[in-house]
């Protein structure tokens, strides 16, 4: 859908900080904020949700648990390229069927919902895949490699009347939650500024993080992107410079390998109105614990405003609390929304079972998914042209309550 007079984007800016101006233009056009499908259209009742998923490497080790606890999620059908690994998972979570294929599951057991964990490189083919099938689709982080890409998923799973979503589920926090409440009440004054931090030494269990269309961005900065656009509101535009610093790595059963993708980045966001954030991620980060140490308490991300400053404890990812400072308090930091909820990183394909299920929507929406896919392409151009890019996407304020 376009919204030409961006009436969308006026109403974020009415009620958060949306504004501004940029010089260069992604060919690209807007995609609404509005969810493209009402809230019945597709949805499952009376029996439980059959899901497939594509993918059973790495991350699939997280995923396929919390899909078996789901009261929501029937599983009948796994599929790798790799035949091994989906025979395995299979036996491992009681899946009665398993493909090394997409053509062969879409054409196996009915399902309704696929959940695709394949490689960054092949997440637009696998998601319009399933989407002309019509087949709702949960899809890991990105939707596409370029905002076209994720435009065009938005559009067909409209046309076919079926579901999309996609990670992150960081807004899904109850530390987001807390941090978009005091910069919507005005706890911090007038917002000036953000800033992310999240980078590890690289993965070395496949070599799809380094190669082309791969990268820290599609990976780890998508994160930062996603909860800074989530409490600042859209951004207006883009600014990047990217690198690689290890021109060549160490991948698991492949060997040493070149570097195609950046692996270091530098973003800057301009969410108009004044409104700078600033995220930065990469693949050369040395931390004493990785990025694994889910008990990390260092702050990771911090918004600074007229008024007050508020940081995040932990990753957003996997967050332990948020400390704030404001003036009305005598500027001494005080530790807030310490307790996780329910909330995990990884459940995002279960909370869309879950959605399909009853009609009620998580927090994360398509429209958010495909405004951070445009803005990791808009870097990676303003990296290609050294200029300022701007951005036409927009979305809705996350719901909090």
């Amino acid at each position: 859908m376009i919204d030409p007079d961006n009436t969308l984007r006026r109403n974020f800016i009415k009620n958060t900080l949306a504004a501004g101006v940029a010089v260069a233009v992604l060919p690209a056009d807007n995609i609404s904020s509005a969810e493209t499908q009402p809230v019945a259209a597709g949805l499952i009742r009376g029996r439980k949700v059959r899901v497939a998923v594509i993918g059973c490497g790495n991350v699939s080790g997280s995923y396929f648990p919390t899909l078996v606890a789901s009261p929501h999620v029937e599983l009948v059908a796994c599929c790798d390229i790799v035949p091994e690994r989906a025979e395995k998972a299979a036996k491992k979570h009681k899946v009665p069927a398993f493909f090394p294929h997409i053509d062969a599951l879409l054409a196996g057991p009915e399902f309704d919902l696929l959940v695709n964990l394949t490689d960054i490189q092949q997440h637009h083919q696998v998601n319009h895949k399933a989407l002309s099938a019509s087949r709702h689709v949960w899809s890991e982080k990105p939707l596409g490699i370029t905002h076209v890409q994720a435009r065009e998923l938005v559009e067909l799973a409209a046309s076919r009347n079926v579901q999309l979503l996609g990670s992150p589920t960081v807004v899904a926090s109850p530390q987001f939650a807390f941090m978009a409440r005091m910069v919507r009440e005005g706890k911090l004054g007038k917002v000036a500024a953000a800033h992310a931090s999240y980078g590890h030494l690289g993965p070395s269990w496949s070599s799809f993080f380094y190669d082309k269309d791969g990268g820290t961005l599609f990976d780890l900065g998508v994160y930062s992107i996603t909860t800074l656009t989530g409490l600042l509101g859209p951004a207006k535009a883009v600014v990047a410079m990217t690198g690689i610093v290890t021109p060549t790595r160490e991948i698991q059963g492949k060997g040493r390998i070149q570097v195609a993708a950046e692996d270091n980045a530098m973003v800057i966001l301009d969410h108009g109105d004044g409104v700078l954030s600033h995220i930065q991620s990469g693949f050369n980060y040395f931390s004493a614990r990785e990025h694994e140490d889910t008990e990390s308490t260092h702050h990771t991300l911090s918004v600074v405003g007229t008024k007050g400053s508020m940081h995040l404890a932990g990753y957003d990812w996997g967050p332990h609390g948020v400390d704030l400072a404001t003036a009305e308090s005598g500027g001494h930091l005080q530790r807030f929304a310490a307790e996780p909820g329910d909330y995990q990183w990884q459940y995002g394909a279960a909370k869309m079972a879950e959605f399909l299920a009853t009609g009620v929507r998580p927090r994360f929406t398509v429209a958010h998914a495909a405004h951070v896919a445009e803005i990791i392409a808009g870097a990676h151009q303003s990296q290609a042209t050294g200029m300022r890019i701007a951005l036409t996407s927009t979305f809705d304020p996350v719901v909090l309550d």
